[in-house]
């Protein structure tokens, strides 16, 4: 049986050679396992969050790169030695310099064993650390697309909160229950919670398929940023909504829940599979005024219905979630140049769905000005029927939501 430093390693591996999804992968090698899941995914998901900050340490005590593998094997001991307080630093070594033994490389057991001692006892703790690049693990290149586009200010708060732990959120199936509802609900089976306006805020740990309110289809899980930006496009009973780009579906299920399941909410994505997500996620929760299907947001479809409210919640490079996903801080910006003339393209081609006085909200899950207020702008320039009624950006918060953009705008009635 493999143990869980080697899982983590073979995931881990491949992250940094394949350029592989942290949660895809992390997913397929927990599928058979049995045990110690939430340490391997700590280990996982933090050595790939702090990869600068390890980095920074482990090329102190090297003179040159090492192979690819033993330098995955040093950030993985590093990290366990840096943050991971209930970890011994004499396990983190001593089970970093087995790993090398269990790839096939003892070799480097002795390079491994002296590099970890001596961060182990290196006196520059990662709190003293002046180089925000190197303290939060951020490029400096997105750093300063930060400072440049939002001020230092902004983004010096918010910086302490991109590895931060992002709150949980629960949205009440209002068909059922309200919040203080879901809350006693989640309270009697053993889950810590409160409420938080309308949303109830997790905070241990749980198993969704293990809760028996889950199950029965009392709430969703969805970012409190996301539920704001749901709730923004203001639907009501009885209105014919088109979610353009809609899965994994939580905000699809937040607006079906707003409009007391009346009229319809039509959800469309590019894949049959990810709609097939929204399919299986509206039965759990009771919700039949969803319709679902496939379709490209880029291009017009005849066969799409006028609709009074459209939410466009387009593909972005997702700066503002690396929280979550942590790898996406490492994408190269030039990478994602080509992406605001493809949401243009999307928000264009679904206004064309909006019936005369209706609402569509545009909506990122970046921080990246190119990808939000520019698009928004040339979006306006182009179509002098519609005004903007609200436009909001949300940064990283340790209680909040994560980093969002929205634009709400109005078609004129003719």
């Amino acid at each position: 049986m493999k143990s869980s430093r080697l899982i983590a390693f073979e995931a881990l591996h491949k992250i940094f050679t394949d350029n592989a999804y942290s949660n895809l992968t992390l997913e397929n090698v927990l599928k058979d396992v049995k045990k110690d899941k939430s340490f391997i995914s700590a280990l996982v998901y933090g050595t790939v969050e702090r990869k600068i900050t390890l980095d920074n340490y482990i090329f102190k005590y090297l003179n040159s790169k090492p192979k690819p593998k033993i330098l995955t094997i040093l950030r993985l001991g590093a990290y366990q030695i840096l943050f991971m307080e209930k970890v011994p630093d004499s396990a983190a070594v001593n089970e970093s310099v087995k790993l090398t033994k269990e790839i096939n490389q003892s070799y480097y057991a002795s390079l491994v064993n002296a590099v970890l001692h001596k961060i182990q006892q290196d006196n520059e703790s990662v709190e003293n650390i002046k180089d925000l690049s190197i303290k939060y693990s951020v490029p400096q290149n997105l750093i300063n697309m930060w400072y440049k586009q939002y001020s230092k200010e902004k983004v010096d708060a918010f910086l302490p909160f991109v590895n931060s732990r992002p709150p949980v959120f629960a949205v009440p199936n209002r068909l059922y229950v309200d919040a203080d509802e879901l809350q006693y609900e989640l309270m009697s089976e053993g889950i810590e919670c409160e409420t938080v306006g309308e949303l109830v805020k997790i905070n241990s740990p749980f198993d969704l398929n293990k809760l028996k309110s889950f199950e029965n289809g009392l709430f969703h899980i969805q970012d409190m940023s996301s539920y704001e930006c749901a709730k923004s496009l203001g639907v009501q009973k009885d209105d014919t909504v088109i979610d353009i780009c809609s899965a994994p579906g939580g905000k699809t299920f937040t607006l079906a829940e707003l409009m007391e399941n009346s009229g319809t909410v039509y959800a469309y994505d590019l894949y049959e599979h990810r709609i097939n997500q929204v399919v299986k996620g509206a039965k759990r929760l009771g919700l039949d005024n969803i319709v679902c299907g496939v379709n490209d947001a880029s291009k017009y479809n005849s066969a799409i219905p006028l609709a009074d409210k459209i939410l466009c919640d387009v593909v972005c490079s997702g700066y503002g979630i690396i929280r979550r996903k942590p790898e996406i801080r490492y994408k190269e910006l030039d990478s994602v140049k080509a992406l605001p003339e493809i949401q243009l393209k999307i928000l264009e081609t679904a206004s064309k769905y909006l019936k005369s006085g209706g609402t569509i909200v545009y909506s990122t899950c970046t921080l990246n000005k190119k990808e939000n207020e520019a698009v928004t702008k040339a979006f306006l320039n182009d179509n002098k029927d519609f005004s903007i009624t609200e436009e909001k950006t949300t940064f990283p918060s340790l209680e909040g939501g994560d980093g969002f953009y929205r634009a709400v705008m109005k078609k004129n009635e003719n």
